[in-house]
């Protein structure tokens, strides 16, 4: 196969569809969300079939337990696929809204219309659940896409496909509208990177080294976030038996999630009295503590923190603490250490709140809550089709309104400018 032309062949046909998919309506485009979601029920059996064969593949190739399991598909897993598609298909459509529309002096109205990006091409690992949520997200935000799986879920994502594409066909949109793209060849993920001409934004959604690799090889613009350095905050105004609940949860509610926590940081005038409760909560749920100095102190048990670990996404039942002065030096550390994902405090003063809000530098920033709600159907996007850490388009959790952009309309009654 001729990698180069296959590409640019999967692009001009996505250029062409994206088109199209612009200016269709909304109920069309439902109609094939809920056409592909039945297509994928009717087909569960061949899907898991397709997947026993990568499942296979993967114990021979030596995959771990942990990538295994996120590979794996089963019954209740189609089943979420299709809930996740229906769910998608009842979101409202923000593609020709129109908002901020003002009369200007000249007597023109001049308003901002929601508009899709174009062609999205989204490269992701082992989870062949993310075909079918990508597939939607972008459908519905009338988005073409072209999705690059990993080869160790090929099988997967070609069955999936194939019932999306029976999907678009029973709502009368092109096949074209979702490609995935059939051969785990690693040059098709370059050729993809640098179709500038036929893609319009590149979402990665996978490890860091994925992330790492496709932010410095591509010629698109990429949406994506590195990694999820999350902090929690304990000021002296906290309500400290409300932050024992809110540290734990963020830390061990799930350990494998860019919204975790992964360091915690504590006033120093209220570690004394903090740091042995929490320590009690994180020791039951088994978490290995890593402290500094005047952590340990206060915890003879716990591990001695190095610089390494002010700067590590463990995504592991361990955690690494820090005993700060106040605030300020609190606000320092997470702007110096994290990765702009998100950050929590805990306190009682409003003003202080309103101080982090404004100078922690992260797409997320909470107050008196777990990090854990760093997420799109938490903050009522319906889905997500992941996190930005980026400032510029999108960040935070990127929705249907995160696929999209604005352009400018202007209304007038042959209004000539004096």
């Amino acid at each position: 196969m001729d990698i180069i032309n296959y590409i640019e062949n999967v692009g001009q046909r996505a250029k062409q569809a994206a088109q199209l998919l612009a200016s269709t309506e909304t109920a069309q485009k439902n109609r094939a969300l809920i056409a592909i979601a039945d297509s994928l029920l009717a087909e569960a059996a061949m899907i898991i079939a397709a997947n026993k064969k990568d499942l296979q593949a993967g114990r021979e190739k030596g995959l771990d337990d942990a990538m295994l399991d996120r590979l794996t598909l089963n019954q209740q897993g189609i089943e979420l696929m299709a809930e996740g598609l229906n769910q998608v298909a009842s979101l409202a459509d923000p593609i020709g809204s129109i908002t901020d529309l003002d009369n200007r002096p000249s007597g023109i109205q001049v308003g901002r219309m929601r508009v899709p990006l174009g062609v999205i091409g989204i490269i992701y690992e082992s989870r062949p659940n993310v075909t079918a949520d990508a597939a939607a997200l972008c459908l519905k935000s009338g988005n073409a896409a072209i999705l690059r799986g990993g080869s160790e879920a090929i099988h997967s994502n070609t069955a999936v496909a194939h019932c999306i594409q029976q999907g678009l066909e029973s709502a009368g949109l092109s096949r074209d509208c979702i490609q995935v793209i059939e051969t785990t060849d690693r040059a098709a993920v370059k050729a993809l990177l640098h179709s500038k001409n036929y893609v319009d934004v590149i979402i990665p959604r996978g490890g860091k080294g994925l992330i790492k690799h496709v932010t410095e090889e591509s010629e698109v613009p990429v949406i994506k976030h590195l990694d999820g350095i999350c902090h929690v905050y304990i000021d002296d105004q906290a309500d400290l038996e409300k932050a024992v609940k809110v540290a734990v949860n963020a830390k061990t509610h799930r350990y494998g999630v860019c919204n975790a926590m992964e360091t915690l940081l504590v006033a120093a005038s209220v570690a004394t009295e903090f740091l042995p409760q929490v320590a009690a909560s994180f020791q039951q749920e088994q978490v290995e503590l890593r402290g500094c100095e005047r952590t340990q102190k206060i915890l003879p048990h716990c591990i001695a923190a190095t610089e390494a670990d002010w700067g590590e996404e463990y995504l592991a039942p361990i955690l690494s603490i820090k005993v700060v002065d106040d605030m300020a030096m609190a606000i320092t550390h997470i702007n110096h250490y994290g990765s702009h994902h998100t950050d929590t405090i805990m306190s009682q003063d409003y003003s202080k709140i309103r101080q982090f809000f404004r100078q922690v530098d992260s797409s997320s920033v909470m107050a008196n809550t777990s990090t854990r709600f760093a997420d799109g159907f938490e903050y009522g996007l319906g889905a997500e089709i992941g996190i930005s850490t980026d400032k510029l388009h999108a960040r935070g959790p990127v929705g249907l309104e995160g696929l999209t952009s604005q352009k400018y309309i202007v209304l007038g009654e042959g209004h000539t400018r004096q």
